[in-house]
């Protein structure tokens, strides 16, 4: 079978190559892969070296946003041939650490989880892989191709989670969400929050290609420019670009009681002069919450699950702007001006 390979941080050895098929060593599950979503973490393992060949090896299957099918499936695993499913991406540490033990991997303490397709474990990027049904989810049939966004999702469906777990903190609710970042997490982070019932709001750099659409078919405002200048005073907010000036001018606009959640991580290392005195200060002051989150857990993919089966089929369908051939792989890493999602069809 075919694979998608890299040498992580050589972007000149992108290779689609011919590998063994998948023993039952690797699991008991065996899919067909259909389709691989394509993200900045991909960019940054071929062009910068992120993450790690599994121990031993030189090259990397990558992909880790996955949609395939059922083709074996043991008895008893609650799943089917014929199934379509979305593979979950990180695996517990072997020692293993507290949160890990619980299947709280996501939250793992120690560092030593793996992660298939980054970090030291072969991705979903083949046109069949293996798992252990436990670390699969099941995608409803009638979202189809859709399920493939199943995975970054999931990423955003714990960041809301940890965010209104802050939020119980005091009897208010909140009214106003500010989402920095119109990519696809931030879209995502849009539509959850409008499945939420909150007034949205998406701010980018820039209003070119399709992003100012996609925001309105939520029901959401879409701005552009400083966020100092744009007149809101948000109840929480789900940052999503990872940039160092923009999250410290967040501490300065949101409202009393706010949440800011991070999900971004820059990928620049330009400095940026703050006064944290004064920061702190009006954070005490104002009961102002800034946390990080990363990865998800095998229940915000199934909470990934139930928002895309109740997310509008059509603007979903809006969110694929590329589809790209399995050689297409070294193609689809090169962002055009009006890619929103781009995924690897790994059966042509």
């Amino acid at each position: 079978m075919k694979a998608i390979t890299v040498v992580p941080g050589r972007p000149d050895r992108v290779e689609i190559l011919d590998v063994p098929e998948p023993g039952p060593e690797q699991g008991s599950l065996l899919v067909e892969g259909l389709l691989l979503g394509i993200c900045g973490t991909d960019i940054d393992i071929v062009d910068k070296g992120y993450g790690a060949a599994p121990p031993g090896q030189e090259r990397l299957i990558v992909g880790h946003e996955s949609l395939g099918r059922v083709l074996e499936a043991p008895e008893g695993s609650g799943l089917r041939p014929g199934d379509l499913v979305a593979g979950i991406v990180r695996r517990p540490d072997p020692v293993p650490c507290g949160p890990c033990s619980v299947g709280e991997w996501d939250f793992c303490h120690n560092g030593l989880y793996t992660e298939r397709g980054i970090k030291e474990l072969n991705g979903f990027g083949s046109q069949r892989w293996r798992s252990d049904p436990q670390y699969v989810v099941r995608v409803d049939p009638a979202l189809g191709d859709r399920g493939v966004l199943l995975e970054p999702v999931s990423v955003l469906a714990k960041a809301w989670e940890q965010t209104e777990r802050i939020l119980t903190r005091s009897s208010w609710k909140p009214k106003v969400a500010l989402v920095t970042g119109a990519g696809p997490i931030g879209l995502f982070a849009a539509m959850l929050g409008v499945q939420r019932g909150l007034e949205v709001h998406v701010l980018d750099l820039n209003d070119s290609g399709p992003k100012p659409e996609l925001v309105a078919g939520l029901g959401g405002t879409f701005h552009t420019g400083d966020v100092r200048d744009i007149g809101l005073e948000p109840d929480l907010v789900i940052e999503c670009t990872g940039a160092g000036s923009l999250v410290y001018g967040l501490t300065e606009v949101v409202g009393a009681g706010a949440v800011i959640c991070l999900t971004g991580i820059s990928s620049g290392s330009r400095k940026v002069t703050v006064d944290l005195e004064a920061t702190a200060r009006d954070m005490v002051l104002e009961n102002t919450v800034v946390f990080g989150t990363v990865n998800a857990g095998r229940r915000h993919y199934e909470q990934a699950a139930a928002a895309l089966a109740a997310a509008d089929p059509a603007w979903l369908d809006r969110l694929i702007t590329r589809r790209v051939p399995l050689s297409g792989f070294a193609d689809a890493l090169h962002k055009r001006s009006d890619d929103v999602k781009v995924v690897v069809d790994l059966q042509a």
